[in-house]
């Protein structure tokens, strides 16, 4: 392998998904930003990234604050992306429904889903918190039996087109100065506390400013180049899809007491998933096509069952088709890891957002360019993800995991 030096750039971002793309947007959109940036993607068809192959949704239904603070951004920024990521006058559309999510909770999750509430409430998410009989009015074809409450999002949650996202934020990137590059990072050179370059698996080397990882289900190999380890594994998770003979109408994303979740996708037809338990939680490899198969008797065994019990028209439906995508599992406390990494002042991580990373897309964009171009964070403060906090031990604990 024969090695050739390309031009330098001001930042590189390893990952043009949607975490990358919305970082080199939000860089390049900077007045104070002047600087060349270059995405590298491994692979440009984007066929294996969760952004195109997860369930698309967007939810203040957090246990912490700066979770909602985070998706309450990501919120405004949807419902104007038309605006916001318009290119030459041609304007996104990502389908953006606010269905709401419904969380529901039996006697033993009731307290926490009312402290959880309250919290939400106080950072200002429009979300309804509803004992049985609201429940039974609100959603007719819903199971209270078991169910001490539920909330619900009145409006600012639902689901979109993540697909249509993705390519929104990489169109407007390149238009502003992008450059996007195919290629695997294999190493990452420094000097002292510094990186200065990185070395592509084609030897191409291309000396760099600053070094964001955004590189998802690989971002634990580029951070291992880098000299860093990060406690992030790439999970696989399954979504299935199916029709339903009866109507259910109004149906929100509904996360049962199991863990199971389901939502409408177009007339009659939906999408669901779970987490499996953490002894049978199977590995991905982007590399590997056997972590990528799916297990059908997760949904006939579990999935269906559970939302057959919350959902009695679900107990005659038709299984349509099923795929799986990788899930980067923040092993720390299922949230991300923003900011700089491990006493590497130029080295920057974006990695481990454990099934929300679409929805935080926008603000963590907007951070991670904040602290590149200010040094800090200028809007919404995102220390308590920074990556000391492993050191630290001071986990951010999320009790709303799907």
């Amino acid at each position: 392998m024969t090695s050739s030096s390309a031009a330098a750039a001001d930042v590189v971002i390893v990952g043009g998904a949607v975490m990358g793309s919305a970082t080199a947007y939000h860089l390049l959109a900077d007045p104070n930003f002047k600087g060349r940036v270059v995405v590298i993607e491994k692979n440009p068809t984007y066929a294996l990234s969760a952004s195109a192959l997860s369930a698309a949704s967007i939810r203040q239904q957090y246990s912490s604050a700066v979770n909602i603070r985070i998706s309450l951004y990501g919120l405004q920024f949807l419902r104007s992306i038309g605006e916001r990521l318009m290119v030459d006058g041609d304007r996104p559309e990502i389908g953006l429904r606010e269905g709401g999510y419904l969380y529901c909770a039996t006697e033993a999750g009731a307290a926490i889903l009312a402290e959880n509430h309250a919290l939400q409430a106080a950072e200002g998410a429009d979300i309804l918190y509803l004992d049985p009989p609201a429940l039974k009015a609100r959603f007719p074809w819903l199971n209270v039996e078991d169910l001490r409450a539920g909330t619900w999002g009145h409006s600012g949650e639902g689901w979109f087109d993540g697909w249509g996202m993705l390519q929104a934020f990489r169109k407007k990137a390149r238009s502003l100065g992008a450059e996007y590059v195919q290629g695997e990072v294999v190493s990452v050179e420094k000097q002292d506390n510094r990186v200065i370059a990185v070395v592509l698996k084609d030897g191409t080397r291309i000396p760099c400013g600053a070094l964001v990882n955004c590189a998802g289900s690989g971002g634990t190999a580029v951070a291992k180049a880098a000299g860093v380890s990060i406690p992030v594994q790439a999970k696989r998770r399954y979504i299935f899809t199916f029709t339903c003979r009866e109507k259910v109408e109004n149906c929100p994303l509904l996360i049962d007491t199991s863990g199971a979740y389901v939502r409408p996708e177009g007339e009659g037809n939906f999408i669901c998933g779970a987490s499996p338990e953490a002894d049978v939680d199977p590995d991905w490899s982007d590399d590997d096509p056997a972590s990528q198969e799916i297990d059908f008797s997760f949904f006939e065994e579990f999935i269906w069952p559970a939302l057959a019990h919350r959902v009695p028209a679900f107990e005659a439906i038709k299984p349509g088709r099923a795929w799986a995508g990788p899930y980067d599992m923040s092993l720390t406390d299922h949230n991300a890891f923003i900011g700089k990494a491990g006493g590497i002042e130029n080295f920057y991580l974006c990695n481990g957002f454990s099934g929300h990373g679409l929805q935080q897309a926008p603000a963590i964009g907007r951070g991670l360019s904040e602290l590149i171009v200010h040094g800090g964070y200028r809007t919404l403060d995102l220390s308590e993800l920074s990556f000391e906090r492993v050191a630290a031990n001071r986990p951010l604990l999320e009790r709303n995991i799907i």
